[in-house]
């Protein structure tokens, strides 16, 4: 068990769940894991997806408002991609 499995998905930094998510996908691809636990990693995975996720929506949010003018028009920058 690695130290980012004892931390709750919820306090894991985007970094941290993206190191998680990796392992837990390489596990599943291996192949060599029991059913159980297949279900269990594949739960924690699509948990961790939706932690990145939200931390991209997040930092995204940050930039736009850090990108508007004076006048609270956004500055010119494109958009990032969802």
């Amino acid at each position: 068990m690695t130290k980012d499995e004892d931390l709750p998905i919820a306090k894991m930094s985007f970094e941290q769940a993206m190191a998680e998510l990796d392992r837990v996908v390489h596990a599943l691809e291996s192949g060599d894991v029991p059913l159980e636990e297949s279900i269990r990693l594949y739960e924690r995975g699509a948990a961790l997806r939706e932690r990145c996720s939200r931390k991209l929506a997040e930092a995204e949010e940050k930039v736009r408002l850090i990108t508007r003018d004076d006048s609270g028009r956004p500055d010119g920058l494109a958009p990032l991609d969802p």
